[in-house]
C-alpha cells in the first residue's frame, strides 16, 4: 500500500498511478474541496446505503480511478464502486474509522434495516491530511477514535502486534488532548496516525465480538458505527477476558492503566458515549439485536465463544 501524508501529496500520487479521469466518491460535506478530480459524487450517507453505493457506481462508468475521501462511510462507498467496477482507489480518510486499509466494506440495506457487506476493493494508496479533520465535531472524532481503538484491542486477542500496541498508545494519550481542544493540531496528527497503526492491525488480524455488537446496532437503528463501538468495546474486553488475558494485559500497557475496560469506558465518555438508550436503541429490541450480532462473522470468530443469550446480557449491561 502507498502511503503519503498531506493532501498536496494527492496529485502527483494520481500522475504516478496514471489516472487521468477519478472519480471523487464523498459526502456533500467535501463536495466543493479543490481537488485533483475528472468528476464528483457527493451523495455519500452514513452506513453507504446500497442505493447510494449502485448510483455512485453509475457515476464511474467514465472513471478511470477513485478517489474516497471522508469518514467510514465515504471510503466503504468508494471500496464498494471499486469492487464493483474494478477500478484502482485511493482513500483520502478525513476520520479515525481506519476502513482504508481493508479490502472489505459494510453496506446498509435500509429496507431489511440490515448491515450487508462485500469484498474486494482495488485500494493502492491513502493520503492522510490531518487539516481535513480539524472541523471534525468532538462526539464523531471521539466515536471513530473509539472505533479505532477497538480495531487495535481486538487485534491482541491473537499475540503480540506492533502496530496495535502503537495504536493504542497514539489513541489513549492524545484522544482525550484532541477532546479538549479540537484544533489542536498535533494531537489530531497523533490521533490520525494511531488510526492508521490500528487499520493496518485490522487488515491483518481482523474484527471480533465488539464489532459485532456494533455492526448489529448499526445495522438494525442507523446509528453511529465509531459511538457503537466506544459503547461495546468495553463490555466484550470484559467477556474475553478470561479467553486472551494476554490481550488485556498487552492494552493495559498500551494505555498506561491497571484496568483497560475501565479506561476504554473512561475515554468513551470523553464524546458522551455512555448508554445505548441515549442514541435511541430500545430495551426491548435487545434480544433481536443479539440474535443479529452473534450470527456475524465477527462474532463467530471471537475467541470466547459468544451466544446470543451472552451477548444479550453484555448489551443490557451498556442499555
Amino acid at each position: 500500500m502507498i502511503v503519503r501524508w498531506g493532501l498536496a501529496q494527492l496529485a502527483p500520487l494520481l500522475v504516478e498511478l496514471g489516472l487521468d479521469r477519478p472519480l471523487l466518491v464523498a459526502s456533500a460535506r467535501f463536495a466543493d474541496l479543490e481537488l485533483p478530480v475528472a468528476a464528483r459524487f457527493a451523495g455519500v450517507r452514513r452506513h453507504a446505503p446500497l442505493d447510494v453505493v449502485a448510483a455512485a457506481t453509475d457515476a464511474a462508468a467514465s472513471a478511470d480511478g477513485l478517489v474516497g475521501l471522508g469518514g467510514g462511510s465515504a471510503i466503504d462507498t468508494a471500496k464498494a464502486v471499486s469492487a464493483a467496477t474494478g477500478l484502482r482507489l485511493v482513500a483520502v480518510p478525513t476520520t479515525y474509522a481506519g476502513s482504508e486499509w481493508t479490502s472489505y466494506f459494510g453496506m446498509r440495506d435500509e429496507g431489511r434495516r440490515a448491515k450487508a457487506g462485500g469484498s474486494g476493493a482495488h485500494t493502492v494508496a491513502i493520503v492522510y491530511e490531518p487539516a481535513l479533520t480539524l472541523d471534525l465535531p468532538r462526539g464523531e472524532s471521539v466515536g471513530t477514535g473509539m472505533n479505532a481503538l477497538a480495531h487495535a484491542a481486538e487485534a491482541l486477542y491473537a499475540g503480540r502486534c506492533e502496530d496495535a500496541s502503537i495504536a493504542a498508545r497514539l489513541i489513549g494519550t492524545s484522544l482525550p488532548v484532541m477532546a479538549e481542544n479540537g484544533d489542536d493540531l498535533e494531537a489530531r496528527t497523533r490521533l490520525l496516525e494511531g488510526a492508521m497503526h490500528a487499520g493496518i492491525a485490522l487488515s491483518e488480524r481482523g474484527m471480533f465480538l465488539a464489532h459485532a455488537m456494533a455492526q448489529a446496532l448499526g445495522g438494525r437503528y442507523g446509528v453511529s458505527h465509531g459511538a457503537m463501538n466506544a459503547l461495546c468495546l468495553a463490555p466484550a474486553l470484559r467477556f474475553n477476558e478470561a479467553a486472551v488475558p494476554h490481550a488485556l494485559a498487552a492494552l493495559a500497557d498500551a494505555l498506561g492503566a491497571t484496568d483497560p475496560a475501565a479506561r476504554v469506558e473512561e475515554l468513551a465518555r470523553l464524546g458522551g458515549f455512555e448508554r445505548l438508550r441515549d442514541h435511541g436503541v430500545p430495551e426491548d429490541e435487545l434480544d433481536l439485536v443479539a440474535v443479529s450480532a452473534a450470527e456475524r462473522p465477527p462474532a463467530r470468530a471471537n475467541p470466547r465463544p459468544a451466544a446470543a443469550a451472552d451477548i444479550e446480557s453484555l448489551l443490557r449491561s451498556i442499555w
